[in-house]
């Protein structure tokens, strides 16, 4: 069958333009949002549009306060310092996460301290809290990615034991639910990224979100210039200590909110497609779907698939057989990519211990001197890079018809394993 590959010369699985890759959708209500927003005033952080945006997320979130940010990276660098880290403190998280996860800790000159992931959840391992605690910890940062919940009740329960500030990024995983809660709604600060990938996308963007009054005053601080924001929206105009200019416009804001309007539409479209295409790849050896444990709602941000060859009785390395599976794939018209390659203390900046110059934070006084990054035992966490690629576009306005060629190209490639592999 090898000649009938598209990678040897033969006609694609996936026809050409059978794919819409455009996200997000735009049609007329995004339009005539930003329109409207075009029309008022001003299309700064005081445009009526962000207030909106500001109420229409806690409504949908379930949440007491939020602040609009200009990315989600801001929203985890607010995160940090509402919840009290000072430099020297330690933040456990993940080893495999967005870079931002980590790097908004160095941004308040603490210190981020890396543990393996859980090989379900792909999010830190809860097992390991315990054992990476210091004297000098002070919070943990529980990244959900690619749409999954983290396992949070034995966090939970790890930060209650050791009395630590829980953060939850959920940059990639807007409405996905543990146990009937919505990720976001477990800890004591909140963040979303708005970003042009996301399944709530407005281009670029971030949210934060909490239940506690003093952690939203604090986060209000550093969103706008140290000064602090009262009820009505005015200023003092007065620093009260270190803030950003983290603010988002009034144009961002609503095509934001003209897309929040479609989000619960969307993902039953993503994960319709992704349980329909998870149900077919479960019968093929060697791939293994993403897991939506009984408990979790998945809202696939990320397709993300294991190719595993042992399942085969394949002795081959296991990059080297994704890398070439995934070839193949791409050359039958599905878009199969590696989202990230290295894990987090295995980058320059934290084998270096080097994010000021000077070797601060790491060589400023508060810090313990014996943190390091190198040759961390990180099983799991190298295993999943080694296997894992996603598959894109099962986004709107993609359907079943387009996930049923999905999996022809799939079942075509797998049957010609040796000469994929040749």
């Amino acid at each position: 069958m090898s000649e009938s590959l598209a990678i040897h010369g033969g006609t694609p699985a996936v026809a050409e333009g059978v794919v819409d890759t455009r996200w997000p959708v735009i049609d007329g209500s995004d339009r005539e949002a930003v329109v409207r927003a075009l029309d008022w005033p001003s299309h700064t952080a005081n445009s009526p549009e962000v207030k909106q945006l500001v109420e229409e997320w806690c409504a949908w979130q379930g949440a007491k306060h939020c602040l609009a940010t200009n990315s989600g990276t801001a929203a985890l660098h607010m995160a940090v310092a509402a919840v009290g880290i000072e430099p020297g403190d330690e933040v456990i998280t993940s080893a495999f996460s967005w870079t931002s996860t980590a790097t908004c800790v160095l941004h308040h000159n603490a210190i981020p301290v890396f543990i393996d992931v859980d090989p379900v959840t792909i999010s830190l391992d809860p097992k390991l809290i315990d054992a990476a605690v210091s004297d000098r910890t002070k919070a943990v940062i529980v990244p959900h990615l690619h749409g999954l919940s983290a396992d949070m009740q034995p966090v939970i329960e790890a930060c209650e034991r050791h009395g630590l500030r829980l953060i939850e990024d959920c940059c990639q995983s807007h409405g996905a639910k543990y146990r009937g809660a919505k990720v976001g709604s477990m800890g004591d600060v909140a963040t979303f990224s708005l970003n042009q990938n996301k399944n709530l996308s407005a281009g670029e963007g971030g949210l934060l979100t909490t239940d506690d009054d003093e952690v939203y005053e604090k986060a209000a601080r550093l969103w706008q210039f140290g000064e602090i924001r009262k009820p009505d929206g005015t200023r003092d105009m007065n620093a009260h200590g270190m803030g950003w200019m983290y603010r988002t416009s009034g144009l961002s804001a609503a095509f934001a909110r003209a897309q929040l309007a479609k989000l619960d539409r969307y993902t039953e479209i993503f994960q319709e497609n992704a349980r329909y295409l998870s149900s077919a790849l479960a019968e093929i050896p060697g791939v293994e779907p993403p897991a939506e444990p009984e408990g979790y709602e998945h809202v696939y941000y990320n397709y993300a698939v294991r190719f595993q060859p042992e399942q085969l009785g394949l002795d081959v390395d296991a990059r080297s057989f994704r890398e070439k599976v995934s070839a193949a794939l791409n050359a039958e018209g599905v878009q199969v990519a590696q989202w990230w390659n290295i894990a987090l203390p295995d980058m320059v900046l934290f084998q270096n211990k080097d994010g000021y110059g000077k070797g601060c934070p790491w060589a400023c006084p508060h810090t313990r001197p014996e943190i390091s990054y190198e040759n961390l035992d990180l099983p799991e966490t190298r295993r999943w890079l080694a296997e894992y690629a996603l598959v894109r576009h099962l986004h709107a306005p993609n359907d079943l018809s387009v996930m049923k060629a999905y999996v022809g190209a799939f079942e075509k490639v797998f049957a010609s394993l040796d000469s994929v592999l040749g």
